[in-house]
């Protein structure tokens, strides 16, 4: 059924002490069993986050980091559930009490799935979906899809039905492994159709999603910069010892990567909860830009300045730094600074003024 008017307020008010009781709950959770670790999530009440854009997305953001700080395969299907209720309430689609979420919508080349209308009125899905995260342990997804018209549709499926085959195909990567991002072929599966065609893609909240990855982005990296800062306080702290000048320097980068990453996500927050309604495409894709590059800086620089040791002995640490450069390819590179160069030339505003 649709959500309720009620049930949509009580997303829209959710408490800003889900952070602080995330990162309570994830303490005690052990990393590398991602879809255990999300049901209990769901189950504790912790994927109840403010929406994006209703005046607490700080707060949302806040969760979504202390994700990415445990464990970026628990990021990742915490962040794709949290994002699916987030979409149905805003295309007001069906609630399910206790179910766990996905948002399958890559679209690479090739054939997509195809959505249809049976004979009995119903709606089917059918073709063969790539880079389907959790789809063994999930209970539902929000899967993107094509209706016989050709135009983009959004349709959430059970997942434990006839006609859904989770294979074990497409996945071959040792970073995220956790996350099992395999191929699932529906074949006539029942489905139900979420908005209009194209209103996921043209919705306010859609790069208001695609903005809050970055918070789990920032989350592993941050992890990771903490490592070094206890290591290099630990040496400072050692009278025995003279501090390593080269480690300070790594340090120092870390700061400067971390603090202006921070420094955008506080902004763009605020941003985003004062202009609900606005197209946050150029906020969403430089700071999800901006927050990879400073990512990929913390990665290197902590590496350098701690060496193997951490990478061998650390498993936290280990799975972070293996994790993180393949969930940063989510970004789309070069083709997302292109998108961000051509939105700033054809406005030709500057955005740049204090």
């Amino acid at each position: 059924m649709p959500l309720t008017a009620q049930s949509r307020a009580e997303f829209a008010v959710a408490p800003a002490r889900v952070p602080p009781m995330l990162a309570q709950y994830v303490a005690g959770v052990p990393d590398g069993d991602a879809a255990s670790a999300l049901a209990g999530a769901v189950a504790a009440g912790l994927d109840r986050l403010p929406l994006p854009g209703s005046g607490a997305t700080l707060a949302r953001w806040q969760a979504l980091s202390i994700a990415g700080g445990h464990d970026l395969s628990f990021a990742k299907l915490y962040e794709g559930h949290t994002d699916a209720l987030a979409i149905l309430a805003e295309l007001q689609g069906p609630d399910i009490a206790g179910a766990t979420w996905g948002v399958w919508c890559a679209e690479p080349p090739g054939p997509g799935v195809a959505l249809r209308v049976a004979g009995n009125g119903r709606y089917t899905l059918s073709g063969r979906k790539q880079w389907c995260s959790g789809a063994a342990a999930l209970s539902h997804a929000l899967v993107s899809c094509r209706d016989a018209a050709g135009r983009r549709m959004l349709a959430a499926v059970s997942l434990r039905q006839p006609g859904v085959e989770v294979t074990n195909q497409g996945w071959h990567a040792v970073g995220m492994a956790g996350s099992a991002s395999v191929d699932v072929v529906f074949t006539d599966a029942q489905a139900v159709p979420v908005g209009e065609h194209e209103s996921y893609l043209t919705r306010p909240g859609f790069w208001m999603g695609g903005a809050g990855v970055a918070a789990c982005w920032y989350g592993a990296a941050r992890a990771i910069g903490e490592r070094l800062l206890a290591a290099a306080h630990a040496q400072t702290s050692d009278r025995n010892h003279r501090p390593d000048p080269h480690r300070l320097a790594h340090l120092g980068n870390v700061d400067i990567a971390l603090s202006g990453a921070a420094a955008l996500l506080l902004s763009s927050a605020a941003n985003i909860d004062a202009h609900p309604r606005a197209d946050h495409c150029a906020l969403a894709l430089r700071l999800r830009l901006t927050v990879e590059a400073a990512a990929t800086t913390v990665l290197a620089h902590a590496n350098r300045a701690l060496g193997a040791g951490p990478l061998c002995r650390d498993a936290q640490f280990a799975h972070l730094a293996a994790d993180l450069p393949v969930f940063l390819r989510q970004s789309h590179a070069e083709r997302d600074l292109a998108t961000l160069g051509s939105q700033l030339a054809n406005t030709g505003a500057s955005p740049w003024a204090l």
